[in-house]
């Protein structure tokens, strides 16, 4: 898989509107052949929704969009490694891989804490961390240090 930086910076920008929201700040993107199939952001401050994770809805938009429930052919890029919730996402939606910026050493279910995709649950999801690791730990780091 050829990881494509501009990828990632669509997602910081998603995760810059979620930090202006007041929201933990993550983007997402998902991508099949070169194009932005969907995007999203955080959305759990402003829905009430503890489900609303950027990836989540990235994910579930791109299946409407394609109107397929799977999205094998499909890459998933994100500021931040998925947690638990939205790597058991990712298999069930078969996503083909998953980019992340990010590593999360307290819940990161892509290879920090643990790896859902590693094919335990009988899909393994390649999983490519730190692109662009800098700027997306820079917007973390912005919002939980206001948050002290």
């Amino acid at each position: 898989m050829v990881i494509e930086k501009r990828f990632m910076e669509e997602a910081i920008k998603e995760a810059r509107e979620a930090l202006s929201a007041g929201e933990v700040p993550v983007g997402a993107v998902v991508v099949k052949d070169g194009a932005i199939i969907s995007r999203a952001r955080n959305r759990v401050e402003e829905t009430g929704d503890p489900s609303r994770h950027a990836e989540l809805d990235a994910m579930k938009l791109a299946s409407a969009a394609l109107g397929t429930r799977y999205l094998s052919d499909c890459a998933l890029y994100v500021t931040l490694e998925p947690c638990p919730m939205c790597a058991g996402a990712c298999v069930n939606f078969r996503i083909g891989a998953a980019v992340f910026g990010a590593f999360d050493k307290n819940a990161g279910a892509m290879g920090s804490v643990t790896d859902l995709g590693s094919g335990l649950f009988g899909r393994e999801i390649p999983a490519f961390g730190g692109i662009m690791e800098k700027e997306c730990t820079e917007l973390l780091s912005a919002c939980f240090k206001g948050l002290r």
